[in-house]
């Protein structure tokens, strides 16, 4: 007993002396999973790039056993994102924190000073040179473009509900840069192409859910001699939908396959692959491989951009010839013939 007890108490005075040593620190264990967060900027429900953001996450999750995704919803209140960000970063809990707006790099550069250790993976966004963000920035110049190139050609047309005033219109939730400078003009250089006496009635609603004010906007540049509005309202689009549908005039989306909602009255549609993109460089990201610091551009004629042309309604609902002037331009564009740079960033 005497033996066993001598060395028990040795054995004591080893691990005291040297557990600083002997104990491993919890930064040195490596993680069993890949455990990423998206931050929303807003909700999820009804925001077609926030429901692809997620469904991108969630993909690689289907594939991989060790990758966890958590969803975090930072509500509509711009004034609390910053905060929330930090607290977020704050847990380090995650590899990389996920999200999608064009603001969030510069929301999230407080977090990113506080700790320099997490990462950032922010789509439909633009940053260059900060070692702790990978940015990756839809081509929206060419977004803009090949709707409003639909539009010139419907309000040209014979179609029901065209008329002869050559005006088309935008409703818009909120002015923010990548909108002013890069969607807004695409869509006249569309529209433009098609015909330079094409005017713009261009109105802005101060906010993302109020339908009944762009339902009233959209009726008066109706009464004014628009015949079809490209809409980029988030819930106030139904607003413009509806407005249209009534009137027996049209209406154009940006970023998602939205023809079924209103089949006859929403004529055109584009597609930014934000589910292909989140997955493809969240893959990187747990393979080591995602190159952060760079900003990256994608276009037409890398895919990611895009007009859904192959929809039934589409076919059904835009006259032949129409279809055809759209597939000599989409040609084009898919091709990189025509193509568009973005302003400096």
């Amino acid at each position: 007993m005497k033996k066993n007890g001598i060395l028990i108490l040795i054995a004591a005075v080893i691990l005291y002396l040297l557990g600083p040593i002997g104990w491993v620190s919890s930064k040195e264990v490596k993680k069993e999973s890949f455990d990423i967060a998206v931050f929303v900027p807003g909700v999820v429900a009804g925001s077609a790039m926030y429901e692809q953001m997620v469904e991108g996450a969630k993909k690689l999750v289907a594939e991989e056993d060790n990758v966890t995704v958590k969803v975090i919803e930072a509500g509509f209140n711009q004034g609390e994102w910053g905060e929330k960000m930090n607290s977020l970063a704050a847990t380090g809990e995650y590899e990389v924190i996920l999200s999608s707006n064009p603001a969030m790099p510069f929301v999230s550069m407080e977090s990113a000073k506080n700790f320099p250790e997490q990462k950032w993976l922010i789509v439909d966004a633009y940053l260059d040179g900060n070692p702790q963000f990978f940015t990756l920035f839809y081509n929206q110049v060419e977004n803009g473009y090949l709707l409003g190139y639909l539009a010139g050609l419907i309000t040209k047309s014979s179609m029901p509900g065209a008329n002869k005033d050559l005006k088309v219109g935008m409703v818009v939730a909120q002015e923010y840069p990548a909108l002013t400078e890069m969607m807004k003009p695409g869509f006249i250089k569309g529209f433009n192409a098609v015909d330079p006496k094409i005017t713009l009635d261009y109105r802005v609603i101060g906010n993302w859910y109020d339908a009944n004010k762009a339902a009233e906007l959209a009726n008066s540049m109706f009464d004014a001699g628009v015949d079809i509005i490209l809409v980029y309202a988030g819930g106030a689009n139904q607003g413009v939908i509806k407005a249209a549908e009534k009137r027996g005039k049209y209406v154009v989306i940006f970023e998602s396959n939205e023809y079924k909602t209103a089949p006859g009255t929403i004529v055109g549609c584009t597609s930014l692959k934000q589910v292909q993109s989140v997955y493809e460089n969240l893959k990187k990201a747990l393979n080591n491989q995602l190159s952060y610091g760079k900003a990256v551009v994608v276009d037409a004629a890398d895919g990611y951009v895009d007009f859904i042309d192959t929809d039934p309604i589409y076919i059904k609902t835009v006259s032949d010839p129409i279809r055809k002037d759209m597939d000599k331009m989409l040609k084009k564009m898919r091709s990189g013939e025509i193509s568009f740079e973005l302003p400096k960033q």
